[in-house]
């Protein structure tokens, strides 16, 4: 960021797209498009050079497509934050995206004060998962879950496992303090020691290991995710009594570490 003002990259394969987004986010004092590209081989191109923030991805490309021009510019020594952007029938194309590096991922018909939120969210450093298709989408794909936990989880303590199933449910961190009775820079103290620990670099990566590792199953009565017990065979199960739930439903939960 230089001055205060967000370098973005914008790829997308269609032009009216992309000079769609380029006028919003050239509307405002703090955003500057630096580039726009056609396609991610063009996208990892640029980057190298103009040094964006975010980058502002389309999924399905020609030449070179989102996923693999995220994985590409994650890579790099100081990589920008990546912004998915996706339509409800590319779900598994974004789960595989937040896999490469993604920062979050919102609808390409959200509004506009909800994407130039998005972005700020995302330019500070921040993961965003957009709520309406947060627990779709997590939840569809854990069925790729591994169920077994990784060792790094037996580092946490009782409370750090705690706020990581709450995360997991997509809490933000005022929810998580007012739902355990803590103060605000407490849970965020805890966020931080979870992704350290779990050598995560996320929040985005804190929801995909906990349903990956099977530590939350999705599908509760109401959709929420039900926190996993181990049956006697040693798989998980839902638990129905113990659910970690949004407190507030349809409410873009701006995450923070």
């Amino acid at each position: 960021m230089t001055g205060g003002v967000l370098r973005l990259l914008v790829v997308d394969d269609q032009a009216v797209v992309r000079l769609g987004f380029t006028a919003l986010l050239e509307s405002q004092q703090d955003m500057s498009v630096v580039g726009v590209a056609g396609d991610g081989q063009e996208a990892v191109r640029l980057a190298r050079h103009l040094k964006p923030d975010v980058v502002l991805m389309d999924i399905r490309m020609p030449v070179l497509g989102g996923i693999e021009a995220t994985r590409l510019l994650r890579e790099a020594h100081s990589p920008p934050s990546v912004l998915v952007l996706t339509t409800f029938d590319l779900d598994d194309y974004v789960y595989d995206a937040l896999r490469a590096g993604a920062s979050g991922f919102l609808l390409k018909d959200a509004t506009p004060e909800e994407i130039l939120s998005a972005v700020r969210v995302v330019g500070r450093g921040d993961a965003l998962l957009a709520p309406a298709i947060t627990s779709r989408l997590i939840a569809e794909f854990a069925t790729h879950a591994r169920l077994v936990p990784p060792p790094a989880l037996a580092s946490l303590t009782p409370r750090e496992h705690e706020v990581l199933l709450l995360v997991a449910a997509g809490l933000a961190n005022a929810e998580i303090a007012r739902r355990l009775c803590l103060a605000e820079q407490t849970v965020k103290s805890h966020v931080s020691s979870v992704l350290f620990k779990l050598k995560l670099r996320d929040r985005v990566q804190a929801v995909i290991l906990a349903y990956e590792a099977g530590l939350v199953i999705p599908g509760g009565a109401d959709g929420a995710p039900a926190v996993a017990r181990k049956d006697e065979g040693g798989l998980a199960r839902r638990d129905e009594g113990d659910r970690a739930r949004s407190s507030r439903p349809g409410r873009q939960p701006h995450t923070r570490g």
